[in-house]
């Protein structure tokens, strides 16, 4: 395994993840959240938290690369991504928005474009990665 790709395929693909959910989150699908005030943070609100969101992601995201490293079939670095992406955002949509969903007082549309937002977050951050690992020369 390589882990200077590890580690340069995980902080690309935090830098990704932030822009990509920033347009989704921020700009695209704004509109579906604010009935719910009630429910989310201002935004205010939010940017105190972020940096705990930014140590956390990063985590996350060399933890990814990482899990992605180990999972590398030696095909083509696009099409690993974009499978890994797809089976880390099905994960996501099944056990985050689906429990959020559940257990947050908001509506289906709101969930259904979640859902597709996050979806689609992931697979780009899966193809990030699979454009930036490298596996280790034998």
């Amino acid at each position: 395994m390589n882990y200077t790709r590890v580690a340069l395929a995980g902080f690309a693909a935090w830098i990704v993840y932030f822009v990509v959910g920033g347009l989704v989150s921020g700009i695209l699908t704004a509109d579906y959240y604010r009935p719910y005030t009630a429910v989310y943070r201002s935004k205010d609100a939010v940017m105190s938290y972020f940096p705990i969101g930014i140590v956390g992601m990063l985590l996350a995201m060399l933890v990814l690369a990482l899990m992605y490293a180990k999972g590398y079939e030696d095909g083509s670095g696009l099409m690993e991504g974009l499978r890994f992406g797809l089976l880390v955002g099905l994960f996501v949509v099944g056990a985050v928005v689906g429990d959020e969903y559940v257990t947050l007082n908001i509506g289906g549309k709101l969930a259904l474009v979640m859902a597709a937002g996050r979806l689609f977050a992931w697979i780009i951050v899966g193809v990030t990665l699979g454009l930036v690992y490298k596996p280790a020369l034998r």
